[in-house]
């Protein structure tokens, strides 16, 4: 299962529908929005109204990544206005089981994020209860940085971890993915690939959403 999820990060705020309705018709998988409270990191962005009037527009799941202080607080927040999968930081959560088993009582996935420093022993205890785990490329809090090149090897072992503990975890990555590198980056074992600028900053996204799936192995249409 290899799937490209655009980020609205790096859409037209302005036409942040018209910019979901492209990316659906070029055969994308997921919509990726990020949530950034000004407090986990710097940046400020979206909040659950926006992922509810997306809902309405779009028959693809939202990928919704919480880069917030308090998640405990706000995943209700989200279940409610229709977000299909949803992640958070464990080192933003004091009881992260606790809240993946509320996102999975709603009926959606649960994952955790972990920065390019959080070490995936975090993921010691929890993983078998991850739909999937979601590893930055780069650091959190805006778009367009460059990929960094250690986060392969952490793709790798990641899963592998996922594979020799049985555990159904979907290896998801953001973060300056590619034309360039995201056929390594499957390689590597990602199955998720989120992207922003390699989809909304190039002349014809619908292409480069198609260039991704074969890259990847699934055609698209161009």
């Amino acid at each position: 299962m290899n799937l490209i999820a655009p980020s609205l990060l790096s859409a037209d705020f302005a036409r942040l529908g018209d910019a979901v309705r492209l990316v659906e018709s070029a055969g994308a998988d997921l919509i990726h929005v990020d949530i950034m409270d000004g407090h986990f990191v710097s940046n400020l962005t979206f909040g659950p109204g926006l992922v509810k009037a997306l809902k309405g527009l779009t028959r693809l799941p939202l990928d919704v990544h919480l880069m917030v202080a308090s998640p405990d607080r706000m995943i209700p927040w989200f279940i409610e206005a229709g977000a299909d999968w949803i992640s958070f930081h464990p080192e933003a959560s004091a009881h992260d089981h606790r809240d993946i088993q509320l996102i999975k009582s709603a009926g959606r996935k649960a994952g955790l994020a972990l920065n390019p420093g959080t070490p995936l022993g975090v993921l010691d205890d929890i993983l078998p209860d991850l739909d999937f785990v979601l590893l930055m490329c780069v650091n959190p809090g805006r778009g367009s940085q460059l990929f960094i090149p250690s986060s392969r090897d952490k793709i790798r072992r990641l899963r592998r971890r996922v594979q020799d503990t049985g555990a159904a975890a979907l290896v998801e990555i953001d973060g300056g993915v590619n034309l360039s590198n995201i056929a390594l980056l499957a390689e590597d074992g990602a199955q998720v690939f989120v992207a922003g600028n390699a989809v909304f900053n190039q002349p014809d996204p619908v292409e480069a959403v198609a260039r991704m799936k074969a890259l990847v192995g699934r055609p698209g249409r161009a």
